[in-house]
């Protein structure tokens, strides 16, 4: 491992949603780093033009460049050019919400999302989006897919993160995969108002994604996986034989 790249990469994953402007002390802070390394990539960072600094308010922000690696990761995406039209489709014709994830550490990215639920929601997910894994249908999707030796280390990890509710926090996710085992998909409400059903896809080559519909309902939690789920799994069988013809072979 390069020490410095890595060390450059903590930087830039410490900007989040809510956290745009960070100055080299509050960078420190959430990247456990020596203000000096700090100072010092933050700088380098700069004069890559992966970051922006704010001279008056002595803060640095994402540069216009990381946006161009996201658009060039969307485009080169064997998965995504291949099933967003179905995805599109589906979250038109059912008016609900379609998305597809990946794995980020302890989060869940969305690559795609479609919002078609008729209901508006307070929660509006784009491209890029990160949600917490052990939290939502997506995340426990993953889980369920990786190895089994992989899962052990992401739930301990989970355990150590959220040491308050630990166990419920098991528990549910067990449960989940459960549902997984039974169904082929997990439902989760995780927000008031919204629910969601997820169902992974597995590759050779490629890590799993998760592939999830969503509504804006208060109606209870079995009467919304009993209609989705359905749907769920049929746009799944869909969009796997798409990959099957665009040589993209699943293992699931």
């Amino acid at each position: 491992m390069n020490r410095s790249l890595e060390r450059g990469i903590a930087i830039m994953r410490a900007f989040k949603p809510g956290l745009s402007e960070l100055g080299n002390a509050e960078i420190a802070e959430r990247t456990r780093l020596p203000k000096a390394t700090v100072s010092r990539l933050t700088r380098t960072l700069v004069s890559a033009g992966m970051l922006e600094r704010d001279a008056a308010q002595r803060v640095y922000r994402l540069a216009p460049a990381v946006l161009s690696f996201a658009h060039a990761m969307r485009l080169s995406s064997p998965i995504l050019s291949v099933i967003a039209p179905l995805m599109r489709a589906e979250a038109t014709r059912r008016h609900v919400n379609v998305g597809l994830a990946a794995a980020d550490g302890d989060m869940m990215v969305y690559l795609e999302s479609f919002r078609y639920s008729p209901r508006a929601s307070f929660r509006t997910v784009v491209s890029g989006q990160r949600v917490p894994v052990e939290l939502t249908s997506l995340g426990r999707a993953y889980l369920w897919a990786i190895p089994r030796e992989d899962r052990d280390r992401e739930l301990a990890a989970i355990a150590k993160r959220r040491p308050k509710g630990s166990r419920q926090f098991r528990h549910d996710i067990e449960r989940s995969f459960a549902e997984l085992d039974e169904l082929g998909y997990c439902a989760v409400r995780w927000q008031p108002g919204v629910m969601a059903v997820a169902t992974p896809l597995r590759f050779d080559e490629l890590e799993p994604h998760s592939l999830n519909m969503s509504l804006a309902s208060d109606e209870p939690l079995a009467d919304a996986r009993r209609r989705l789920g359905p749907w769920l799994l049929d746009l799944k069988r869909r969009c796997l034989e798409k990959l099957e013809s665009n040589a993209v072979r699943d293992t699931y």
